[in-house]
């Protein structure tokens, strides 16, 4: 097993029938890392944690956790808190009783349970609620429950498939916040799953972006961010202005493309390009600048203003076909611009990523 990894996804494959799920998957986990399994629905995320739960088996491939292949080893003997989006609480119990389950079934002694219940009801700041029952209790409130009653037990891996997807705005990004300082304080693996890429970026160590079954790219939320290395991950990620040119020049870390409208601009070149190589140059919003005329970046496209968008703390500016129809995140306290106006878009080349086509 590779040095440090706690948890190994080896050469794993699931088919339901002919449908493919998850083909010849590699992934390995470090102990203590906060990694998310981030995709569009379909594309495997899910069902690589249901395997690792012990809900799901593979079709072909083994689970690893310690050096010990999971594959035979029933759910119930893993090891593994488990947290779902719809908390999956019992209605009839009280805030305690739901946290104190999986120890009864360890068959811990009540005192030993009424000390770990009262210490987990303290990092979930619920001590106040733990005799009401669920239906008494706000979303964001079972939430932290079922979070509880997956850390009583003291597992080495807790799940999280889709968590907080039933939470509104503000209280979805308050426990992103508070599932992370919880992760920072005990040091427990976190495996989460989202389709929500601000989500992701928010808490991960590392981010593992699925696509139809495989992991397109696997790496820190910035680099992730700043340096995708596919044209799915580009588009997934964030907002991101791509268009498609050929290397007509290299000059040290920097590449002259070509673009289809016959312009070339400088980017920062990738590894290993060559000229003559098709590429994507990927462009975000909050890299692309207005101004009133031509000089100040690497790169310029005399525009027009096509559309403004209000979004609060600043504005989306759609541009012309003559930029591509990009789009420009701009300060709200910049200059005011209006629709139809004349502008030049400008970036500079270490501002943009190459993307091999």
């Amino acid at each position: 097993m590779e040095n440090n990894a706690h948890i190994r996804f080896d050469n794993i494959s699931k088919f339901y029938g002919d449908v493919k799920i998850i083909e010849d998957l590699d992934l390995n986990i470090k102990k203590g890392e906060f990694i998310s399994l981030l995709g569009p629905s379909g594309s495997g995320k899910t069902t690589l944690l249901m395997m690792l739960a012990g809900f799901e088996s593979a079709t072909k491939g083994t689970v690893w956790l310690n050096d010990k292949a999971l594959n035979d080893i029933p759910s119930y003997k893993r090891n593994i808190g488990v947290v779902f989006q719809n908390y999956a609480l019992f209605p009839h119990m009280t805030v305690a009783q739901n946290i104190a389950f999986p120890l009864q079934m360890r068959g811990v002694s009540k005192a030993e349970i009424n000390e770990k219940v009262e210490k987990v009801l303290g990092m979930v700041q619920l001590a106040a609620m733990k005799e009401r029952k669920p239906a008494q209790l706000s979303g964001g409130q079972q939430q932290r429950v079922a979070l509880a009653r997956a850390l009583v037990f003291e597992p080495e891996v807790i799940l999280m498939d889709e968590p907080l997807g039933a939470l509104d705005k503000q209280l979805r990004e308050q426990m992103q916040l508070d599932i992370r300082a919880l992760h920072q304080r005990l040091g427990v693996t976190i495996v989460f799953v989202t389709h929500d890429q601000e989500e992701a970026l928010t808490m991960s160590d590392r981010i593992a972006v699925f696509n139809k079954g495989n992991i397109e790219q696997i790496a820190s939320p910035r680099e992730i961010y700043d340096r995708p290395q596919t044209k799915f991950v580009a588009e997934f990620i964030g907002a991101t202005n791509l268009i498609e040119g050929k290397i007509t020049a290299l000059q040290a870390d920097k590449a002259q493309v070509l673009l289809a409208n016959k312009q070339s601009i400088w980017v920062q070149a990738a590894k290993d390009v060559s000229v003559n190589e098709d590429v994507y140059v990927s462009v975000r919003p909050e890299k692309l600048h207005l101004t009133q005329q031509s000089g100040a970046y690497d790169n310029h496209f005399p525009t027009t203003i096509k559309d403004i968008v209000y979004l609060g703390n600043h504005l989306r500016v759609q541009l012309d076909e003559n930029a591509h129809h990009f789009i420009v995140n701009q300060d709200r306290k910049a200059v005011e611009w209006t629709k139809g106006a004349a502008v030049v878009a400008g970036f500079n080349a270490a501002d943009c990523w190459m993307i091999k086509r």
